[in-house]
């Protein structure tokens, strides 16, 4: 949520400038649109750090008993989960344009903007999506990587998973 709020509202106070700057006829549709894509990066990147730190256990647990710390560990995993967060944006852009044509440009074209116009717009608006899922992502992945480690430089894949009420001692109804 962060990130995309952040992008958005360097959006609308550099980029657009709507008066006023937080006009909701301009910040919702935007936020909407950097948002949901933000949430896929973010998640397709934390279920693959999570998946990869997994499968990757015995990997990653050597170099941190032979004396890496959590970041040099993680690293393979980390740039792995980063790639994928990023991937469905590439593709985005990539095509954008040539293969597909993006809803915001199309109605703006048949909303009467001229389509020159309606291009730029949609040009901010892949760049403004590919920045937020950026520092979502990386603030998601090392968060999530150093979540997953603790302050001895120990992996903690048990925090992956919540603990039964039986086994701590609590009754389910009083957590």
């Amino acid at each position: 949520m962060m990130s995309s709020v952040l992008v958005t509202v360097f959006a609308l106070t550099a980029a657009l400038r709507p008066n006023p700057w937080y006009d909701p006829r301009y910040a919702i549709p935007l936020l909407g649109m950097i948002l949901g894509n933000c949430m896929t990066g973010i998640g397709l990147g934390l279920n693959t750090l999570t998946t990869s730190l997994v499968n990757r256990r015995a990997s990653v647990e050597a170099q941190l008993m032979l004396g890496a710390t959590r970041q040099v560990a993680a690293a393979p995993v980390t740039r792995e989960a980063l790639r994928s967060a990023l991937m469905p944006v590439i593709n985005s852009m990539s095509l954008t344009g040539v293969v597909s044509l993006p809803g915001m440009m199309t109605g703006q074209i048949l909303g009467g903007v001229p389509p020159a116009e309606a291009v730029k717009y949609q040009i901010l608006v892949m760049f403004l999506i590919a920045g937020g899922t950026g520092l979502g992502a990386v603030a998601a992945v090392l968060g999530g990587v150093y979540r997953l480690t603790d302050g001895r430089h120990r992996l903690r894949l048990d925090r992956l998973t919540v603990p039964e009420p039986h086994l701590t001692g609590q009754h389910p109804a009083r957590q």
